[in-house]
């Protein structure tokens, strides 16, 4: 019943949206060449030879989506997108290169070396197959270059560029909404986030990557429908987190994601540390967070392990608290903390195990870089995590939290083999009990009772 309330109002609005694009004169809007920034120089040389085949062999060919908005902002796009009403199979006929992809969507992938382009037959959502809660589960049924418009989740990601004569398609305002700095939805904003509640995600990664604002009609189902986040495949959201949190803006996300109190579905662990205010967890992810950007600024790399590890890493050292007073050694009590946490975290992000793996090492290193000593420190200098290990207890040093050897080991990964020879002796053979203590008290693994 409630599937097929849901369907039927979606046809309706749809059938609304054609009646105005086929009533208005206005509409689609056309740009041509000579009023839009879009140069071919800024197309990737092969989305532009998929573009000229298909034009070529008589199909319509468009570069559609997130390319078209950031070269409209003066960005530097790195995936392109192609629409066109060529059928998958007739796609694959033009590219040797060339592999059908998706069940639920079926896409044509046009590989060249390692670049890929996607090329997307134009989509009739209205006979889009969904589910109960209204989500889609199928969109397999090709239609018109105004029904695929129509079918695209926002206004700035609705805007065709026609390789045919170089002018810009825009049939639900756009181009506006790109100059007004606004986030809008096509359609009914109930409808669209229920057919797909990863539209609500994107609506925050849109606004915090651009430095736009959510239109005024998208506040209130986004707060009522987050909770359906909670339907989408853990799998799904761990290739959403990558869009979110490495753009290059992941600390302005992080902050609207608290702002739109969404960040508990996404980490429910790390929102209840947060409300606890018992370990500064929200000073580390900043602090982070903004390593992470300014990495990205510089071209240098970035991973999603290294997220995880400051995400997680109090509610580690909360749960280890509480296995150390049952009676656990310190080190047994985070081990087992590290594995309990990751459990529950991978129920809602489905995190990969080699990450998995990743994030125990940097967690496991601030037990091992903090009670170093000269026999053992060349050896954890060679360990595979080690500058991972010692960025994270960098960053932990810089927010106040309590580390014995961070500067000692910051000065040491920059020295050469001889200096390092000197620089170790400054270690103590062991650190004396007092330090030790200290460092355990700090994060709560000491057990009182021994």
């Amino acid at each position: 019943m409630i599937r097929k309330l849901i369907k039927n109002l979606s046809q309706a609005i749809r059938k609304q949206a054609k009646q105005a694009i086929s009533q208005d004169p206005a509409l689609p809007v056309i740009t041509p060449r000579s009023e839009h920034g879009i140069s071919r120089s800024e197309i990737s040389e092969y989305a532009l030879k998929v573009l000229y085949r298909l034009h070529k062999n008589g199909y319509a060919a468009y570069l559609v989506g997130g390319a078209v908005r950031e070269i409209l902002l003066g960005k530097h796009p790195k995936d392109f997108d192609i629409s066109t009403d060529a059928k998958p199979e007739q796609v694959k006929r033009l590219f040797r290169n060339c592999r059908i992809i998706g069940r639920r969507f079926r896409l044509a992938h046009v590989f060249f070396g390692d670049e890929v382009t996607e090329v997307a037959t134009f989509r009739a959502a209205s006979e889009a197959v969904h589910s109960e809660s209204g989500m889609v589960m199928a969109d397999n049924v090709f239609g018109t270059l105004e029904e695929d418009a129509f079918r695209r989740d926002f206004t700035i990601n609705a805007l065709y560029y026609n390789i045919a004569d170089f002018s810009v398609v825009d049939f639900m305002g756009g181009m506006q909404d790109i100059k007004d700095g606004i986030v809008r939805m096509i359609g009914e904003p109930e409808i669209r986030f229920r057919e797909d509640p990863v539209r609500i995600l994107r609506a925050v990664r849109f606004c915090a990557k651009l430095n736009f604002k959510l239109a005024d009609n998208l506040l209130a189902p986004m707060q009522e429908l987050k909770c359906l986040l909670h339907n989408v495949s853990s799998a799904r959201l761990y290739q959403e987190l990558a869009k979110l949190f490495f753009t290059g803006h992941a600390l302005d996300t992080y902050l609207l994601l608290k702002k739109q109190e969404m960040l508990g579905f996404l980490f429910p662990l790390t929102e209840s540390n947060l409300v606890q205010n018992s370990y500064p967890t929200d000073k580390l992810i900043v602090q982070i967070l903004k390593d992470t950007d300014e990495r990205l600024a510089q071209n240098k790399t970035a991973t999603p392990a290294f997220l995880f590890a400051a995400l997680l890493w109090h509610a580690v050292c909360e749960r280890a608290k509480i296995f150390s007073q049952k009676g656990k050694r310190p080190h047994e009590a985070l081990f087992d903390a590290q594995d309990a946490i990751l459990t529950e975290q991978t129920k809602v992000i489905g995190i990969p195990k080699m990450t998995q793996q990743t994030i125990k090492d940097i967690w496991s290193l601030q037990w091992r870089l903090e009670k170093a000593y000269q026999r053992n420190a060349f050896k954890l200098l060679s360990h595979l995590r080690f500058r991972a290990g010692l960025d994270f207890l960098i960053a932990r040093n810089k927010i106040g939290e309590y580390t014995l050897l961070a500067d000692f080991w910051q000065k040491f990964a920059l020295l050469s083999d001889h200096e390092r020879l000197e620089h170790v002796k400054k270690l103590p053979k062991l650190l004396n009990k007092k330090q030790d203590a200290i460092y355990l008290k700090n994060l709560g693994l000491l057990n009182q009772k021994k």
